[in-house]
């Protein structure tokens, strides 16, 4: 599943629903940015039961506000529309595939 790109008009019903979302706020003049996107595309593949979504914080700086985003790239996780992972900072694969399994395993608790 491809990321969705989230925004003040579809945020709340995108995590409204239960499960798990997990969001990137990033900028196109990031580098980390950039180089944290392609790695967490690839998650979105590979994991479709989970929604991942992208917020541009230079078009959603309403968005940005709202999650207290000072540092980018953030990523956000969200279960059962409760936040339960909030950090700035790229992620390596390994330590995004280990929030998948956390909010994951929680989820089913």
């Amino acid at each position: 599943m491809a990321t969705m790109e989230l925004t003040g008009e579809n945020f709340k019903e995108a995590v409204s629903g239960s499960g798990t979302t997990v969001v990137d706020f990033w900028a196109a003049w990031c580098g980390p940015c950039r180089k944290f996107g392609p790695v967490f595309e690839k998650f979105a593949d590979r994991h479709p039961g989970v929604l991942f979504g992208k917020v541009d914080i230079e078009a959603q700086p309403a968005l940005a506000q709202a999650f207290q985003i000072t540092s980018i790239p953030a990523v956000v996780a969200i279960r059962d529309k409760v936040v339960v992972y909030a950090k700035p900072g790229p992620l390596s694969e390994q330590a995004l595939a280990d929030l998948l399994a956390r909010a994951e395993s929680d989820a089913q608790a």
